[in-house]
């Protein structure tokens, strides 16, 4: 037989005769095994649609069924349906605040109106036992999977990530996130906000994207990477593609932008497939530090906190049992002996730290509108009846890591500068939250926040670290609006609690990986009304953070008291872990873990210890880990891993962090081999950081200068002098060119000094000796530029871009090694004092 005769012949074998069809046709309707899919409308049509069992994802495909003649008039075409979600499957809203503990909003007894939140919880119920991990990346983690944060490689914020299951910060394939499920059931997914759950070693063009939010199963990402932001030149991505909005509009401010991005996604979805639900998570920066609201924003609270921390934290406790999100028992934990009371203050502090709580406050106020004209934009589209919206204030408690003065600068405070000078942070009080500060506020404002409870951000063993304030509303389905719900839960309970709303089942298997099962127990029996005092079923749930510990079981909760203050920062020696103190509450009478329970009931106690132990063990928990610096400046899998020597060429924008050259605490030399054109040349050869901390080393009206922002409390220069006629401080003439900045660094030890040598063709510019440097972290959403400058200055001789107007034929970095050992980690205090002074 000839090929092509062969090949008909097989291929008339393949294709099934009207009896099997109809079989197939009838598998198909019935639902096979495999997918146990329900068809909708006639098989085969464009119209058609399935939804699938779920169990594995992507599902099989599906058989072909139609039929296949040699000519096309024979044969009858089929296509595969659609898949939808089950018929009447909500559209999912899922918002989440930033560093706001349980007494920031209004709508949970604070002081800050927050009408958006107020609009969810009439509508549905509010949730006043619902818990978070106390910091940021590790909430999200729990939140996006319904896993606890340690079983899913987040047991502490990526920037501190290390080489062990539970720290590694990788949400690895075994976990797919709701997202992905979602998205799998016929959902349009998305995401709007902070991206704190991506490896910070991966924030680079070179990927790889799977730990992005377009890897993870959100089909669009607006948003951040990382932990933070500045609100008026934000770190900035679509997709996988950083973006600059701001550029050519006055006033931009991030916190708007988002909510204009949400809305116009939705709008165009809608316009596009109007009966495609949508799953929205949304998570603004609002309002974890730098504090930068709008000038209008901020106008609205001027003289609103005159009263001082200690009277607003009274203020909210009567508010809160006159609201009923506390019990009418709840005891008002005591202010704490280390941080002031307001009446101890002089008067310019009095000024100073209202003005902070203002720019906070606005902050809130600004986060919950925007959140508002987000959640109005579901109404406008006709889709607020059939939207489940889940709004979450806080991913933690307030953050304590502003110290105890607050500062104009939080990038001073991350370097362990615990104390920036009186007359410093008053020069910034009129501009406080505009582009010219990067600020954060008092501890005492962020443990009044926390009303009624003990501690704040990082602090996993007490509820002012892990309570957070929940509405829920679902039109139609939670029919006792306006409710309260006492239930204990966390955040790992929101993925299935969606999972339940939707129909969906959680997979067994994701793109041919075997699933670990969801941690979390769904929420949804908390809607029925009848169901209003129901125990909870979450009977027990382990908490820990830099070996703060804590273990909730029914009822009872044991803990361990913080041997340090977060606002230190990590930087006081600390306890062996298996030396650290216990706590034991009865959360049944003592809403407010006022009222220690240990010497009374030690059994209780050695009973809860043992099931932490077991609980840890089953979650990857171990090896405790209670140091932060250490941690902060562990070595991470990156493409520049353990190089010394760097090469460039021509311009390179948008290098992040982790994969540029770092100078922190050791001898370089930079190295820019230049072509300067006719009629001269200006411009940003190479920077790293900006307004807040980073240097640069560029051309003013041609004449060659490096400049060094000691996070905006210090700026050193290396110029030529005035008046020269060859390149000795004057404008470098056409041609080539070689600058060399070399420093030389005066360890061992941190943020120590050194002396920079600046020169060009060999012959030497500037020579100057610097008492300190940055010691550990230069920049977050600041990234390193080449030929340009995308964000902020790192002085104000130059306007941006700045683009270099030459050519930068080579730019070289070779770095000495680390001058820091363990031991000038553990003494990283006494270091950064001598600085300060």
């Amino acid at each position: 037989m000839r090929p092509i005769q062969a090949r008909r012949e097989t291929m008339k074998k393949c294709i099934p005769g009207p009896f099997i069809l109809s079989l197939i046709l009838t598998a198909v309707l019935a639902g096979v095994p495999a997918m146990a899919q329900q068809i909708t409308g006639t098989p085969g049509l464009p119209s058609a649609t399935v939804t699938i069992d779920g169990k594995q994802l992507p599902p099989p495909p599906m058989k072909f069924g139609g039929v296949i003649k040699e000519s096309a008039k024979d044969s009858t075409p089929y296509w595969p349906p659609s898949v939808t979600p089950p018929k009447g499957a909500p559209n999912v809203l899922l918002i989440m605040t930033d560093d706001q503990g349980y007494g920031v909003s209004g709508t949970f007894g604070g002081i800050i109106p927050t009408p958006a939140m107020d609009r969810v919880a009439k509508a549905g119920l509010r949730y006043t036992q619902f818990h978070s991990t106390a910091l940021c990346s590790p909430t999200r983690a729990a939140l996006i999977t319904g896993r606890n944060h340690h079983s899913v490689g987040f047991g502490v914020i990526g920037e501190m990530s290390t080489g062990f299951p539970g720290y590694d910060s990788v949400i690895g394939p075994e976990s797919a996130t709701i997202g992905e499920i979602l998205k799998e059931n016929g959902y349009a997914t998305s995401w709007f906000g902070k991206n704190h759950n991506t490896p910070t070693y991966q924030y680079s063009a070179a990927g790889p994207f799977d730990q992005w939010p377009v890897g993870m199963g959100f089909e669009y990402f607006y948003g951040f990477m990382g932990g933070e932001t500045d609100q008026w030149t934000p770190y900035l991505f679509r997709n996988q593609t950083q973006v600059f909005p701001w550029v050519g509009k006055p006033g931009y401010n991030l916190t708007t932008d988002l909510a204009d991005d949400a809305i116009n996604y939705m709008r165009s979805l809608n316009a596009a497939a109007p009966d495609k639900p949508f799953f929205v998570y949304y998570v603004p920066g609002g309002t974890h530090s730098p504090h930068q609201p709008t000038k209008e924003w901020i106008e609205k609270f001027k003289g609103k906190f005159d009263m001082g921390w200690n009277a607003m934290r009274e203020q909210i406790f009567a508010n809160q049992k006159r609201l009923g999100v506390i019990p009418a028992n709840t005891q008002l934990t005591p202010w704490p002996d280390d941080l002031p009371k307001w009446d101890t203050l002089s008067v310019l502090q009095k000024k100073l730290y209202a003005r902070e709580a203002e720019v906070f406050a606005a902050y809130a106020a600004y986060t919950d509108h925007e959140i508002g004209r987000v959640i109005q934009a579901v109404e406008d589209m006709g889709k607020l009846d059939n939207t489940i919206i889940i709004y979450i204030s806080g991913d933690n408690g307030t953050s304590a890591e502003g110290t105890l003065s607050g500062t104009f600068n939080q990038m001073t405070a991350y370097n362990g500068i615990l104390e920036v000078p009186e007359p410093l942070e008053l020069l910034h009080y009129e501009n406080w939250g505009s582009d010219k500060t990067y600020p954060h506020m008092s501890v005492a404002w962020s443990w009044a926040f926390d009303t009624p409870f003990k501690w704040t951000k990082q602090v996993a063993s007490h509820f002012g670290g892990t309570r957070q304030g929940m509405a829920i509303a679902w039109p139609g389905h939670i029919k006792d609006a306006g409710g309260i719900r006492t239930q204990f839960h966390h955040m790992i309970d929101i993925v299935p609690t969606i999972l339940e709303a939707a129909g969906i089942q959680a997979p067994d298997m994701v793109n041919g990986i075997a699933q670990k099962p969801i941690e979390g127990v769904s929420m949804a029996y908390t809607f029925d009304k009848a169901n209003a005092n129901a125990p909870s079923k979450r009977g027990t749930q382990y908490f820990e953070m830099f070996a703060n510990r804590g273990i909730y079981n029914d009822g009872w909760y044991a803990c361990t008291t913080p041997p340090a203050a977060p606002w230190l920062l990590g930087t006081t020696k600390l306890p062996e872990v298996k030396d650290y103190h216990w706590e034991l509450y009865n959360l049944t009478e003592d809403y407010s873990q006022n009222n220690d329970l240990t010497a009374k009931n030690p059994d209780k106690l050695r009973v809860l210890q043992e099931l932490f132990l077991t609980e840890a063990a089953k979650y990857n928990v171990f090896p405790l880990d209670n140091s932060i610096l250490p941690r902060l400046l562990t070595p991470r899998p990156s493409a520049t891993a353990g190089r010394t020597d760097f090469t460039y060429s021509g311009e390179n924008a948008g290098i992040p962090v982790g994969n540029a050259p770092s100078i922190l605490d050791k001898d370089y030399t930079i190295t820019a081999e230049v072509t300067i054109p006719k009629g001269g040349a200006q411009g940003m050869i190479v920077t790293m950081g900006g307004r807040f901390g980073g240097y640069g080393l560029y051309l003013l009206k041609g004449k060659p200068v490096f400049s060094y922002n000691l996070l905006d409390l210090e700026r050193y220069r290396w110029e030529g002098g005035v008046g020269s006629r060859d390149v000795l401080g004057g404008a470098l003439k056409p041609g080539k060119h070689t600058i060399v900045f070399d420093f030389k660094y005066n360890g061992p030890g941190p943020g120590k000094g050194g002396t920079g040598l600046f020169s060009v063709d060999g012959k030497q510019l500037a020579q100057k000796t610097i008492p300190h440097t940055i010691p550990m972290l230069m920049s977050i959403d600041e990234t390193f530029d080449v030929g340009i400058d995308t964000r902020t200055g790192v002085d104000d001789s130059y306007k941006l871009p700045f683009r270099f107007t030459g050519t930068i034929d080579k730019l070289t970095f070779k770095l000495g090694p680390e001058q820091l050992t363990a031991e000038d980690q553990r003494k990283m205090q006494e270091a950064l004092a001598r600085a300060r002074d």
